[in-house]
């Protein structure tokens, strides 16, 4: 196999720490608990973990508002409980990357405690300040979470500017002191062992100094409605470039200004002091590479996600872009769900195939070119859960949504509910479904979790259960997590797109020097009698959903529906 790096050969495996694993029974994930599944992620089959954020926070953005960089949360344990976390993962050949979050930090954060103490405070330039016009805001920017960007303190009678929640200010990036204070950050768990990071939020870490004010005609309700009323259908291509047209003016002086590419180098050269480690991007900014391989090892191809149904046509055409797009020397990232998005099962569902659309998805993730990123609980099929009520949420985007379709828009309750759990990510956030037992297993019984328990784990949708039978996606995930690791063309190969105006199904050659794999899947119900010309060739099977000889001719290649099928060509 050519030679790549840990992190090109790796699949990565998000966990969302609140709710992967209670290890002490007070409703919410911690580190004790996810220690005791390291076995199971063993087993899986991944190579890589990524934690979102698990340091102390006021939970205003479910972790992502920091209040000490250099510490655990005590909800989620103690710095020896994650040093136990890190080392265990290490002993089972697992990697663990971390969230950095680089754009602010909470507003009880000392720092900011102190910045906003006075003017004259030593760190008041550690935040952005600045003076009201006429009686109002420096300018008419908004906050990425609706309202204002800017949070008046009557206290020194400035304004404070947040891209998220008010709770959320932004750190001042052109201030060295800050710069020094993040990077110390940044070396203290990497010193302790941790293998890189995912770059929260970069495109927002400067802002147009001049305060340019925004042109776009509609408000960030209006827009954020346009698109959370459009699911579960997607909009149209018309739509949703309307709509990105105007996102890029109301935050066209707010996302990616001067100065984010050169603070993406620093950062790199930090990196490079230490062996072995990553770093990757929330951004699908092909630019972040940097020209010369200087910036991010990886940025995730978020553009392959923006749809409601995978369509071979979707797939070769963002292959196509996504791939010629990418510098030279550089490496793909591919993934299909997040904490921030909807669930694989449900995003990508039809409603009547869901279940072998999420074998579809995984086998796609797997044998694209690039590293895969998968989401916990993708591996059991678990799927979006609605709150019942606007008092259940924990995500104060979806809170603020409700409130502002209901009171900008003049929605009705019940609709403005709807649309808020579509906005919302608690629907895709609800703890881990280890068996059919009181809350899933994650808790005891008796026990509040922190978000409510999808109520489908006693439908087969858990751990437990699905171990123990082999047709289970758990046991489809574990096949060919294990399959791709032994199978060289599927981690090395280059992407050659074969019959490329099939509508019903997907077909490619990954090529590497030890070997060329031929991956077809079958996107449609309907069966497919599939002819390849590959010079005479015959296939040895590596991989099918359905049974198969183990060699074919692929002349007369037959593929049931919705089947995987991977072949190694002899």
């Amino acid at each position: 196999m050519t030679e790549l790096k840990w992190w090109q050969t790796a699949v990565f495996y998000q966990i969302y720490p609140r709710s992967f694993a209670d290890g002490n029974g007070d409703g919410i994930g911690d580190f004790p608990g996810m220690t005791a599944h390291l076995d199971y992620l063993q087993k899986l089959g991944v190579d890589a973990l990524w934690l979102s954020p698990h340091f102390p926070s006021p939970q205003a953005d479910c972790g992502y508002d920091i209040s000490d960089y250099c510490e655990v949360a005590p909800e989620y344990g103690t710095l020896d409980d994650f040093k136990q976390f890190l080392d265990g993962a290490h002993q089972r050949n697992m990697r663990v990357i971390l969230d950095l979050v680089l754009n602010h930090t909470s507003d009880e954060h000392p720092w900011f405690l102190e910045s906003k103490s006075s003017r004259d405070n030593p760190k008041r330039d550690w935040y952005i300040w600045e003076d009201g016009v006429d009686g109002g805001p420096p300018n008419n920017w908004y906050s990425g979470f609706g309202g204002s960007a800017w949070e008046y303190d009557a206290a020194t009678g400035q304004y404070y500017y947040h891209f998220f929640l008010k709770e959320q200010p932004d750190l001042n990036w052109r201030n060295p002191e800050v710069k020094q204070a993040m990077w110390d950050a940044v070396r203290f768990w990497l010193d302790m062992g941790v293998d890189g990071y995912r770059l929260d939020a970069i495109a927002t870490l400067f802002e147009d100094p001049g305060l340019s004010q925004q042109t776009a005609t509609r408000t960030l309700t209006e827009l954020r409605t346009a698109f959370a009323a459009a699911f579960p259908d997607a909009p149209s291509e018309t739509e949703q470039s309307e709509v990105a047209a105007e996102y890029e003016k109301l935050f066209q002086y707010q996302i990616m200004q001067p100065g984010v590419h050169e603070l993406m180098q620093e950062l790199r050269t930090i990196i490079a002091e230490y062996p072995d480690r990553v770093l990757v991007g929330e951004s699908d900014e092909i630019s972040f590479y940097g020209a010369g391989d200087n910036e991010l090892h990886m940025a995730f191809n978020f553009p392959l996600m923006r749809t409601s149904r995978i369509t071979p046509q979707w797939v070769r055409q963002n292959q196509e872009e996504r791939l010629s797009a990418l510098p030279p020397g550089s490496w793909p990232c591919n993934t299909l769900g997040n904490h921030d998005s909807s669930r694989v099962y449900s995003r990508y569902g039809d409603g009547e195939h869901d279940a072998a659309q999420a074998r579809l998805s995984l086998a796609l993730m797997l044998t694209l070119k690039g590293t895969p990123f998968l989401y916990n609980g993708e591996e059991i099929g678990m799927a979006d859960f609605d709150m019942a009520s606007i008092d259940l949420f924990m995500d104060n985007l979806g809170v603020w949504f409700y409130h502002a379709a209901i009171d900008e828009v003049g929605m009705l309750p019940e609709e403005a509910l709807r649309l808020a759990n579509n906005a919302s990510r608690d629907k895709n956030r609800t703890p881990m479904q280890w068996a059919n037992a009181a809350n899933a297993g994650f808790s005891p019984a008796g026990v509040k979790t922190w978000l409510p328990v999808n109520p489908n784990y006693a439908e087969g949708v858990n751990v437990a259960e699905q171990k123990s039978v082999p047709e289970s996606l758990l046991n489809f995930y574990q096949d060919m997590l294990h399959m791709r690791r032994e199978t060289p063309a599927l981690i090395s190969g280059e992407y050659q797109p074969l019959h490329t105006e099939a509508e019903d199904y997907l077909a490619f050659l990954r090529t590497s020097p030890e070997q060329t794999c031929l991956v077809v899947l079958n996107m449609s119900p309907k069966p497919q009698e599939i002819s390849f010309d590959l010079e005479g060739k015959q296939s040895r099977l590596v991989f099918a959903s359905e049974e198969k000889f183990e060699h074919l001719d692929l002349s007369e290649l037959h593929l049931e529906p919705f089947e995987i099928f991977i072949g190694e060509l002899e």
